[in-house]
């Protein structure tokens, strides 16, 4: 009577989540739904809600997303734009390809797939429109190169996952940096293939004086980047005191810079911090910045997405135990492994992952399915930083793939492209992150062979 009670309240949800109900909600329902059935104390949801976000650890996640609506509202994100045209825009495609680059550059402050999409998108789909790409392409193309914002470190869901399997941060923050690399430049390959046979973009001529003048412009975007990347590699800091240190320097350049911007920018600057040809020096130096009237609204947004997945966080770690009393991790291991074999129990949990993306959002589709295939990648030999990266990449990947897919959402808003017409041009991105996600879980060293030569003081999570 149990399992036939168990299965109306997961068919009810699920009936709720395909209406638009709010995942958190839909989890909740199921969670409290379930407590009932099987008599688990309803005393114990409150006291883990609690205890779930409890955690030093977790203090990353709001400072994280805070740094990335900072070095957006900072025009940072406009001159690592800028930066990466200078340097591909010669190619045909380059301008696309930028866009991707751009999107690299930037996860590698923010941690966010949905942030990435939308500041890259936002800044580098009228350009691109302007530059003769097909606009819809334009859209797809910001869509997919938000999918490296969770991998790229610093990452909100390496954070989470770190906290659920008891793994280094700062280990799985340095297992991304390669594979996040070799997404970006598979899908650079993909665009330049479409843009070619499309004879999409206008070139422009690879001169050493404007890649010199963008490198200036976006110096404080790179200073932040390289903080972290050190930071966490030499064990000068934890991930947690990297978010506070990165999201300190960008509140301090952000409003520091504002006086500066205005009295050598003069009437020329705008709020996206784009320069005029003739702009020198020093005005590519100068970030144009945001006033302390502004701050108030930037704090307000960051705390709107941490106040959206905090609490499915908690949420979702009562979902977890109750998984685990009901036994699915014991029948998803039993049935893994009657597959036999590495590359057959590899192969099976890449794909629950990514069907899971499908229909689910990163955050729920981890703290769900990773301490239940962790432990089966595990007993067949794989390291864990190794198979937390795999994992993570196809829940990456389930950010363009339709039912779900939630950059195509964001791009779709942005831009006011309808959703299903992006499904076309996602195609050769989708081809291009799947033989990357491949090659990531065929050659465990793109995940791990950094590790061999970080320094000492990692934070472990206890």
């Amino acid at each position: 009577m149990d399992t036939l009670w168990i299965i109306l309240i997961s068919l009810g949800v699920t009936v709720l989540f395909v209406l638009g109900v709010p995942i958190f909600l839909v989890i909740g329902f199921w969670v409290v739904g379930v407590s009932l059935v099987i008599d688990f104390t309803l005393a114990n949801i409150g006291v883990t809600l609690y205890e779930g976000l409890n955690f030093f650890g977790l203090l990353a996640l709001p400072l994280f997303i805070m740094t990335g609506d900072l070095i957006k509202s900072a025009g940072i994100a406009k001159r690592l734009s800028d930066f990466a045209y200078s340097i591909l825009g010669w190619l045909r495609g380059g301008l696309a390809m930028a866009s991707l680059g751009a999107c690299g550059l930037f996860a590698a402050i923010s941690g966010s797939n949905s942030a990435t999409t939308a500041t890259i998108g936002s800044i580098m789909h009228p350009e691109m429109t302007k530059g003769g790409y097909d606009p819809n392409f334009a859209a797809a193309t910001a869509a997919a190169g938000g999918t490296v914002g969770i991998i790229i470190p610093p990452s909100i869901i390496f954070i989470v996952y770190g906290f659920l399997m008891n793994l280094s941060i700062s280990d799985l923050f340095i297992g991304g940096l390669l594979p996040g690399l070799l997404m970006v430049i598979s899908m650079q390959l993909a665009c330049w293939y479409v843009c070619q046979r499309n004879g999409w973009g206008h070139l422009i001529q690879l001169r050493l004086g404007r890649i010199i003048k963008t490198a200036l412009g976006a110096w404080l975007g790179f200073f932040a980047i390289l903080l972290v990347i050190w930071g966490i590699y030499a064990g000068a800091f934890s991930p947690t005191e990297a978010a506070g240190v990165t999201a300190g320097f960008c509140l301090f350049a952000g409003l520091i810079m504002r006086p500066f911007s205005r009295r050598f920018h003069g009437p020329e600057a705008d709020d996206s911090g784009a320069l005029p040809d003739h702009a020198g020096v020093l005005e590519r130096i100068i970030i144009p910045g945001f006033s302390l009237r502004e701050l108030p609204s930037i704090i307000m947004r960051s705390g709107q997405i941490t106040g959206l997945l905090a609490p499915l966080i908690a949420v979702s770690v009562v979902m977890q135990q109750i998984l685990s009393l009901l036994g699915a991790k014991a029948f998803v291991t039993d049935a893994l492994g009657a597959l036999g074999g590495y590359y057959a129990i590899l192969l099976a949990c890449m794909f629950i992952v990514l069907l899971a993306g499908t229909v689910l959002e990163s955050l729920p589709n981890t703290i769900i399915l990773a301490p239940i295939l962790a432990p089966i990648a595990a007993s067949i030999g794989v390291d864990p930083i190794h198979f937390a990266v795999i994992f993570l990449v196809g829940d990456a990947i389930g950010f363009i793939t339709p039912p779900y897919g939630l950059n195509l959402y964001v791009a779709s808003g942005i831009t006011g492209i309808p959703y299903f017409r992006l499904l076309r041009y996602t195609l050769p991105y989708l081809l291009a992150l799947m033989i990357a996600w491949l090659f990531i879980a065929f050659i465990p060293d793109l995940s791990t062979a950094l590790l061999v030569h970080k320094g000492a003081g990692v934070f472990q999570v206890q």
